[in-house]
């Protein structure tokens, strides 16, 4: 998925070419002739883009760079349309000049498609293994295969990587023009920052045996005790801190609904305008209360991506 109809962390130009996983001869020949992204999990997933780049790039080594994978065991990302292999390794950051360290929520909306998807999907797989060094299962150790793709333990039994779907809804009025309402929450756990509080769309996991449109209905009922009709699909995209897939909604609400928060879930919760809303994206201060001032989700998230589909009438 790709443009500006797109979640920031919903693009990706890489064919993810999964054939040629279970390849070993392949993949090796194809590490020879690499770009390489070099992530550091120790560094809260980090990667280099360059200093003087407006919107960032990502840099991408080649292999003969990097060096022999070693301990940093390569994980095959796809190929690029130019038919170049894209490995990820999770490994300290070189100290290059020209060059900076940053985060995917503090840049992935600003990258292009392409370095989106790169940065995306590397973050995903290295918090994916993370987790996975010991079967769930025998309790046995596990080893990488299929360029990244499985763990395999010492019994024989295989992985493959999971992502946790958690739904994440903009509830609404369905009323058109400045005066439609969204309804925002903070959620319990956020921690306070002086003279802000932020406000976000209202999310929480599918849980077994639940549809993502159930998990709509359950979560906003459970987190701000407020029904809610006409849940619509707005799209999805990954979320790897550290592996959710969020599935956006769009679903209206009746404001005359006394809103009633959940403490352990949501801190505060209310309703906002769309004069409200645009106020805050242009940098002029709404009142949140007790002398605070709104804040929004930040811009790689799916939230003000959804924020800004509510605002613009797509609902």
């Amino acid at each position: 998925m790709s443009g500006e109809a797109a979640p920031p962390l919903a693009r990706s130009t890489l064919d993810r070419a999964a054939h040629r996983r279970t390849d070993p001869q392949w993949l090796a020949q194809a590490w020879q002739r690499a770009r390489v992204l070099v992530l550091d999990s120790t560094r809260d997933g980090r990667a280099l883009v360059h200093t003087e780049a407006n919107p960032p790039v990502l840099v991408l080594r080649e292999a003969t760079e990097v060096g022999p994978p070693g301990e940093a065991y390569p994980l095959f990302l796809g190929v690029e349309p130019d038919g170049v292999p894209v490995f990820a390794v999770d490994a300290p950051l070189p100290d290059l000049p020209g060059t900076r360290a940053a985060n995917l929520r503090e840049i992935g909306h600003l990258l292009d498609d392409r370095d989106a998807g790169i940065f995306t999907t590397a973050l995903a797989l290295v918090n994916w293994h993370l987790g996975h060094g010991w079967s769930p299962r025998s309790g046995h150790r596990t080893e990488v295969a299929e360029g990244g793709w499985t763990r395999v333990g010492t019994d024989g039994q295989r992985m493959w990587p999971r992502t946790d779907p958690a739904m994440i809804v903009l509830v609404h009025d369905g009323v058109g023009g400045p005066d439609g309402r969204c309804l925002l929450g903070n959620n319990a756990t956020w921690p306070r920052t002086p003279g802000q509080r932020r406000f976000s769309c209202l999310a929480g996991y599918v849980e077994p045996g639940e549809s993502a449109e159930a998990a709509v209905l359950r979560e906003v009922r459970e987190e701000v005790g407020v029904g809610v009709e006409r849940i619509t699909y707005a799209g999805s995209q990954a979320w790897p801190f550290p592996g959710s897939l969020m599935l956006g909604y769009l679903a209206e609400a009746d404001p005359r609904e006394p809103v009633r928060v959940d403490p352990t879930e949501i801190a505060y919760a209310r309703w906002f305008t769309r004069r409200d809303i645009g106020a805050v994206l242009a940098g002029r201060a709404v009142d949140a209360g007790e002398g605070d001032r709104v804040l929004l989700p930040p811009p790689s998230s799916i939230a003000l991506f959804l924020i800004h589909r509510w605002l613009d009438g797509h609902c």
